[in-house]
């Protein structure tokens, strides 16, 4: 997967007048096992610490890690905990927890992070020692990861880790406790009066849960909607009532690749270099990212980036729209309107593709635009939507496609690398490019990713193996009273909630 703010927050924490009702936000969410152990559930930062965490600029600040130093090469660390951190019963947080957590999430029942990614030795209650032996979820600067009270898990069966009824009544050191569940329905939590940096603001967070529509919004069942497809915003459009706060640029720094088209280069017209970079260039993909309701932050790319390159603003600029360039490459490449008939042949063969798509993600509708920029250049594009999303990622993961709009690339040792290696269900074979994807894959070194991330650059777009165009986004939709919400950063407030209050309930 990067795939996700928070505006000025105050400086102090504001105590709730004496006397006033306990104050209380209501958050749709997608999924009732919100505190399960998947990577992508953010709703365990209101319940759970991990050791780093990005504030509003993307900076990192300091969590259950109070401190530490590493070695040059970003292996060996030294960890040192906070101390004023307690388990929600009262039990101290202390480096044997996250030794038991690491050890736990690469159990072979559980296998979250790889067998052998660490080695970690307890120093003392407060201080652990970790050396990284390659690139994986659990690192010191991994925000991502939160640990668990070993004093309750370390003696169940991590066979049925999964099923552990912990995942629904946890027990934390974050921000919020537990408070009670409504099997379906809620999950209610209260503001943690122990919490090290200080009482949150807003007293209750309820975790209300259904199916995804504006409905819960405008009618008042929900103070903040998160996960708002972009498309979905036009119907909240111009109400004051509400704020939007948009997802933008990758959420992980693993390797991701933008949704793309891919070029299968099995198709006689799609193997010359010249014609996949007019296809791009024919493409608008501004007014295509405009046409989705996609924020104006969301980059336009060909080139896949790490997070930290986003946030820095160093991601190069993409090929940009230009129809007369991408009529004389085609022309260079033998492709012309022989006939008169407005469309381009070469030795008989009209330029003709199919794009397969599918319309459960309303992939449909880029289709079509792309399909009406490339008419323009006298490319003959028909359109094949599936309606079933699995259908069609299992056709183009085995290459069944001549062009293909695609964003589930697969996960495993390296993922999407596979599509630029010796058996590339695309048909694009470049053994300098993996070498470089693997070897940022086996890099622990940030700054070493992102050089060998640059070196990927020329050869992307060089070659244009394949088209990125924009992510159908995701924003926050609040309430006007939920304060302390920005984008692009910290738009999900359940991974922000200790900075966020609630104004005066009267102006609802």
């Amino acid at each position: 997967m990067c795939l996700l703010a928070l505006v000025a927050v105050g400086c102090g924490r504001g105590r709730e007048r004496a006397g006033s009702a306990p104050s209380t936000i209501t958050v749709f969410y997608f999924e009732e096992a919100a505190f399960s152990p998947s990577w992508d559930m953010p709703a365990k930062f209101l319940v759970f610490l991990p050791l780093v965490a990005r504030n509003a600029e993307g900076e990192l600040e300091s969590r259950l890690a109070e401190r530490w130093e590493r070695s040059p090469d970003y292996r060996d660390w030294t960890v040192h905990l906070r101390r004023d951190v307690r388990w929600h019963d009262g039990v101290p947080v202390t480096a044997h927890d996250v030794k038991f957590t690491l050890d736990l999430l690469s159990h072979p029942a559980v296998l979250k992070v790889p067998p052998g990614a660490f080695s970690l030795t307890v120093l003392d209650d407060s201080t652990y020692r970790i050396t990284c032996h390659k690139q994986a979820k659990g690192s010191p600067l991994d925000g991502w990861t939160v640990y668990y009270p070993k004093h309750l898990l370390e003696k169940l069966d991590p066979r049925d880790f999964y099923q552990w009824n912990f995942w629904t009544r946890p027990v934390g050191n974050g921000p919020y406790r537990y408070l009670r569940r409504l099997t379906g329905s809620m999950t209610e939590l209260e503001a943690n009066r122990d919490y090290y940096r200080g009482k949150p603001r807003i007293e209750r967070v309820v975790l209300k849960y259904g199916q995804l529509s504006v409905t819960e919004i405008l009618s008042g069942n929900v103070d903040v909607l998160p996960y708002v497809p972009s498309m979905d915003l036009l119907k909240i459009e111009g109400d004051p009532r509400f704020r939007v706060y948009s997802y933008v640029g990758p959420v992980v720094t693993e390797f991701r690749i933008p949704k793309a088209i891919l070029w299968n280069q099995r198709h006689p017209p799609l193997r010359d270099a010249r014609v996949r970079r007019a296809l791009t260039l024919a493409i608008n993909r501004r007014e295509l990212h405009q046409a989705l309701n996609l924020p104006e932050e969301m980059p336009i790319t060909d080139v896949p980036y790490t997070a930290g390159q986003f946030r820095r603003g160093e991601i190069p600029d993409p090929l940009p729209y230009d129809p007369e360039q991408a009529k004389r490459l085609l022309e260079e490449a033998g492709w012309r309107d022989t006939d008169g008939d407005g469309w381009r042949d070469r030795n008989g063969q009209p330029f003709r593709f199919t794009l397969r798509t599918t319309a459960a993600e309303g992939d449909d509708k880029p289709a079509l635009y792309i399909q009406a920029q490339l008419r323009r250049v006298g490319i003959q594009v028909d359109i094949q939507s599936l309606n079933d999303a699995a259908a069609h990622d299992e056709r183009v993961r085995d290459g069944d496609f001549e062009a293909a709009i695609f964003r589930r690339f697969p996960g495993g040792r390296f993922g999407p690398i596979k599509y630029f290696g010796k058996d590339s269900p695309i048909g694009y074979h470049n053994p300098q490019l993996v070498a470089l994807l693997e070897h940022a894959q086996r890099t622990i070194d940030p700054d070493e990713v992102d050089r060998l991330y640059r070196e990927t650059w020329p050869i992307f777009q060089a070659d244009q193996p394949m088209t990125f165009h924009p992510v159908p986004g995701m924003s926050t939709v609040a309430h006007r009273r939920v304060r302390g919400l920005s984008g692009p950063c910290q738009a999900d407030p359940t991974e922000c909630m200790e900075e966020l209050w609630l104004e005066d309930r009267s102006d609802r």
